[in-house]
């Protein structure tokens, strides 16, 4: 920019004529001006490079400037139409991908958002970012907890910072739900019930996923607690909300609730009032609509029939197919969530440890991940497959 300077110094043209934008500048200054912004390009873009680099690491150095030039702006419908796509396409991976799959690309996007929203923005651009930040913490939240990370508590406290700034109800809604099955699987059956009801009174009424997700967690949770009377209205009112939900969002998205959900949540709760007729009716109909792909709520479904089989007197039966879900499962889905129920399972025969399918099942359940794996069909053999 000193040439631009030195030229208009010299009489080229007037500065303020730039500043103005009345008269366009000459040939010369109009290459002084490409020159230097080029030349400023190129220093970002080239920065990190060092003499003798590779062509591939030139490459990446180059990618990376040209990503920070534009994450500076401006930012088009276009390019918040583009972040709005990507959280999206993040929420709808986790029905089927495998949580280390997911958290790589979760974490690559992120850092981008996080570069954009760094940079000042329009209050409309800043409010959609904002949403962004909080709907892709809540996914970072929910990847962490499948995985049995407890740096998940610190993401759901971001993502409700990031939707409270945004003034967004239905999003804070949406964290506060997620952040309930946080506490119901971490044991913390009261915080769950009380994070569940706050989620249906932040929706205040607005037909969103925020209560149709909290209400049946809120049934499951008082399920366990054995509050029977709460746990059917809280069920009711799942119902409901899910009726009243969007078509757009009866999906299969960590963003959306679907009718295989609520048939899978209800089946849940049902088990835990130990009313097996009912949940397996909930739970039947909950395979017919979950596809195959779903691997996670699936494997949870049969989990749960496994408890069912235990409640009538089944204990072979329950450990086989208890056994038989972890060994069917692709390794890479057999996340700390399954274990935790597969291990519930164990829990509701403690006094059976003689029965040889129950000793199969505690024995898959007692090795490390990696062994688990490479046991599973030899112990699937010994369970009965």
């Amino acid at each position: 920019m000193r040439d631009v300077a030195r030229l208009a110094a010299c009489g080229k043209t007037h500065v303020s004529d730039l500043e103005t934008g009345k008269r366009q500048p000459t040939t010369v200054i109009a290459a002084a001006l490409d020159q230097a912004l080029g030349a400023g390009g190129e220093l970002i873009a080239l920065a990190d490079v060092r003499p003798g680099s590779s062509p591939l690491d030139q490459a990446d150095a180059l990618q990376q400037g040209l990503h920070q030039t534009l994450a500076a702006g401006p930012l088009t419908d276009a390019s918040l139409d583009e972040w709005e796509y990507t959280v999206g396409r993040h929420g709808r991976a986790t029905r089927y991908r495998p949580e280390g799959e997911l958290l790589p690309e979760l974490l690559a996007d992120f850092t981008d958002l996080r570069l954009v929203l760094t940079h000042r923005h329009p209050a409309p651009a800043r409010k959609r970012l904002t949403v962004a930040v909080a709907q892709m913490s809540g996914l970072m939240a929910l990847t962490l907890l499948k995985l049995g990370d407890s740096r998940s508590r610190a993401w759901w406290r971001t993502g409700r910072a990031a939707a409270a700034a945004a003034d967004d109800r239905t999003t804070l809604a949406w964290i506060y739900a997620q952040e309930a099955y946080q506490l119901y699987y971490g044991g913390d059956l009261e915080g769950a019930v009380e994070l569940a009801a706050r989620a249906q009174q932040l929706a205040g009424g607005l037909p969103c996923v925020g209560p149709a997700l909290a209400a049946p967690l809120e049934a499951r949770a008082l399920a366990v607690l054995r509050q029977r009377d709460g746990a059917v209205e809280a069920l009711s009112r799942a119902e409901v909300a899910l009726e009243r939900l969007p078509e757009t969002e009866r999906i299969g998205s960590a963003f959306g609730y679907s009718e295989s959900q609520l048939r899978f949540h209800a089946g849940n709760a049902w088990t835990h009032l130990e009313d097996v007729e009912r949940a397996a009716e909930q739970q039947e109909r909950a395979l017919e609509l979950y596809p195959r792909r779903d691997h996670t709520d699936r494997a949870l479904i049969a989990l749960d029939q496994a408890i069912g089989s235990a409640i009538r007197g089944d204990v072979a039966g329950a450990a086989v197919r208890a056994t038989t879900t972890i060994v069917d499962l692709p390794e890479e889905h057999r996340s700390a969530l399954i274990i935790y129920r597969a291990r519930e399972v164990a829990a509701r025969v403690p006094e059976a440890r003689t029965v040889p399918e129950v000793r199969v099942l505690r024995e898959i359940l007692a090795l490390p991940p990696g062994e688990r794996d490479s046991s599973a069909d030899r112990a699937g053999h010994r369970a009965g497959r």
